[in-house]
């Protein structure tokens, strides 16, 4: 099988193709250019490995949470190549894409969400599937819930920005660290692969982003509190 892979959901922009098990992909640190990267990219990709667009059997996307602009054109980028070519879509979380990138079987996922909030899960990798032990979700980093147990890994940039804060909520569950990893495409191709295989994938139009929070921007009160709270950093 031959299927594109797209990922958006942060300040990265990468893109994969899977072909009969073996990946190939490019990625770049876009900050707010996705909408003018990720297309030209997908196009470099797969001319570099002697196909085309046309040739693609299926397309999947990290389907946050994340960027609410960059899932919005990684979503709508794969709306519009799969509606041309009448190809199966899936969405895959970027929380999972990043627990599988990790390389850990135990992992805590914690995505900076601005705000003072982070968008958090947490997966236990049985049988080489994810299975999710706390469901992803927006909350402030104070107020994550604990999953059970011990040797848990850390991941995502959120343990940078509010490491103090996660530490402290999940009391002792780290005691394997905190991985420097960041999504990518390869990850949700990986993981798409066993998906469209069991005709998981859906028509275009169901195909949606993740947002997990309506909410895109503080009120003037609300960044005055959080500044008093977390110190001049706190709006992030």
């Amino acid at each position: 099988m031959r299927f594109a892979a797209i990922e958006t959901a942060t300040e990265w922009c990468s893109v994969a193709l899977w072909h009969d098990g073996e990946i190939a992909a490019l990625e770049a640190r876009a900050g707010n250019r996705h909408a003018e990267r990720v297309l030209p990219m997908l196009e470099q990709l797969i001319a570099q490995a002697g196909g085309s667009i046309a040739q693609l059997e299926a397309i999947a996307f990290g389907a946050g949470p994340g960027s609410f602009t960059g899932l919005r054109i990684g979503c709508g980028v794969v709306q519009g190549i799969a509606f041309a070519r009448d190809l199966p879509v899936l969405g895959v979380s970027t929380l999972e894409a990043m627990a599988d990138e990790s390389g850990a079987s135990r992992v805590i996922v914690a995505l900076d969400a601005r705000m003072g909030e982070v968008y958090y899960a947490a997966y236990v990798l049985e049988d080489g599937r994810w299975l999710e032990v706390i469901a992803p979700m927006c909350v402030a980093p104070e107020r994550v819930p604990r999953p059970q147990g011990i040797d848990w890994t850390g991941c995502g940039n959120g343990f940078a920005v509010y490491g103090a804060a996660l530490e402290t909520a999940l009391l002792g569950a780290l005691r394997c660290g905190v991985s420097q990893v960041r999504t990518s495409a390869i990850a949700v191709a990986r993981l798409a692969a066993p998906r469209f295989a069991a005709g998981e994938g859906v028509d275009a139009v169901l195909a949606a982003p993740v947002y997990l929070r309506d909410k895109v921007a503080l009120t003037t009160d609300e960044q005055q509190r959080l500044k008093r709270k977390n110190g001049p950093d706190g709006l992030r």
